[in-house]
C-alpha cells in the first residue's frame, strides 16, 4: 500500500522486531516515558504487524493487531508526522480486521488522539483510564451493523467520520446546527477540510433563527466559502414536522438520530444504500426549502 514517500507492509513479528523497535522505542520509550519493560509484551508475538517504509526501506511508523480484536502500538516517528503515515497504518490495520470476519474492532485511544480515530469511524466508549501513566479512552468500530451512538461525546465522534470521509458531497439535516456538535471547532475544521477541496456542502435547517441568534461558526464558514456552503430553510408545515436529523455523504458514511434534539442514533461509513436513502429523504425537503439569505448579510 503507497503513499507519498512511503509504503505500508504487513510483516512477520520475528523478522521485522528490530524495525518495529527502531519506531517504537523512540515515540513510546524516548518520548512518552513508558517504561520499556511495559512495551513489548505477550501479545507482540501473536499479533499482526504493519511498517511504513520510507523510500529506503527505513521503518516510519508501525501498529498492531492482536488476537484480542484490537489496534494498538500505533507510532510514527517525528519527522513524519502529518504526511498521512498514521492514517495509511490505521486503514491497512482496519481493512485486515474486516477482512478477517470480526464484527468489529477496538483501541485504546490517547486522549489527544481520539479525533484522528473519529475520523476513521472509531466511536468512544465507556469512561477514561490509565495505561502507562498516559490518559485514555477506548473506542471501537463496527464492521457487520452501524454503530451505536449514545451520547453526544460519540455524536461528535460520527459527525467527524462522516464529514472527513466525504468526497464531493455531504447532506445535513439539522434542526439549529446542534450547539455543542457542528460549532466545535474540530468539527467546524473538518467542514473547512472539505468545502476547500471542492466539496458541496447542503445544510438544511428548522430553525434557522435560533442558529443565527448563536452566532453559528457554520454560518461564518459559509460567508467565507459560498460556492461551498449552502444552507436552506424548511418552511412548509409538513416538513417542519419532521422529526430527524442526519449527515450522508456521497462517500457512503452517514448517521442519523430518530430525533433531532436528541444525540442517540446510529452511524456507518460505509453503507451506501442507507445513505442514498437518506439522500432521497433530503432532497425533496431541499427542493421546497427556501434560501437562507439572511446569513448572507449577518456580519459576525
Amino acid at each position: 500500500m503507497p503513499g507519498p514517500g512511503f509504503r505500508i507492509e504487513h510483516v512477520d513479528y520475528a523478522a521485522a522486531s528490530a524495525q518495529l523497535q527502531a519506531v517504537r522505542h523512540p515515540v513510546f520509550v524516548d518520548e512518552q516515558q513508558v517504561p520499556a519493560e511495559l512495551e513489548w509484551d505477550e501479545l507482540d508475538p501473536l499479533s499482526q504487524h504493519v511498517l511504513a517504509l520510507d523510500a529506503e526501506g527505513r521503518p516510519v511508523g508501525t501498529g498492531r493487531l492482536t488476537p484480542k480484536r484490537t489496534i494498538g502500538r500505533m507510532a510514527v516517528l517525528r519527522e513524519w508526522r502529518g504526511r498521512g503515515v498514521g492514517e495509511a497504518l490505521l486503514g491497512a490495520l482496519v481493512e485486515r480486521a474486516r477482512q478477517s470476519g470480526w464484527p468489529d474492532v477496538t483501541l485504546a485511544a490517547q486522549t489527544h488522539a481520539t479525533g484522528f480515530y473519529a475520523r476513521a469511524g472509531f466511536l468512544p466508549e465507556g469512561g477514561h483510564f490509565d495505561d502507562a501513566g498516559i490518559d485514555h479512552l477506548l473506542m471501537r468500530r463496527s464492521f457487520h451493523a452501524p454503530s451505536t451512538i449514545g451520547d453526544r461525546r460519540a455524536l461528535v465522534a460520527a459527525t467527524l467520520g462522516v464529514v472527513a470521509g466525504a468526497r464531493r458531497q455531504l447532506l445535513v439535516y439539522s434542526r439549529d446546527l446542534d450547539p455543542g456538535v457542528l460549532d466545535r471547532p474540530d468539527v467546524v475544521e473538518a467542514f473547512r477540510g472539505l468545502a476547500t477541496r471542492r466539496g458541496e456542502i447542503r445544510i438544511l435547517l428548522q430553525e434557522p433563527r435560533s442558529a443565527r441568534e448563536a452566532l453559528a461558526p457554520l454560518i461564518e464558514l459559509g460567508q467565507r466559502l459560498p460556492s461551498a456552503l449552502a444552507f436552506r430553510a424548511v418552511e412548509e408545515q409538513v416538513d417542519r414536522s419532521y422529526p430527524s436529523a442526519f449527515l450522508a455523504s456521497d462517500a457512503g458514511g452517514w448517521l442519523f438520530r430518530p430525533l433531532g434534539n436528541r444525540p442517540e442514533g446510529e452511524t456507518a461509513l460505509d453503507r451506501p444504500a442507507r445513505a442514498r436513502q437518506l439522500k432521497g429523504v433530503f432532497d425533496p425537503f431541499w427542493g421546497r426549502a427556501r434560501p437562507c439569505t439572511e446569513f448572507r448579510a449577518l456580519g459576525i
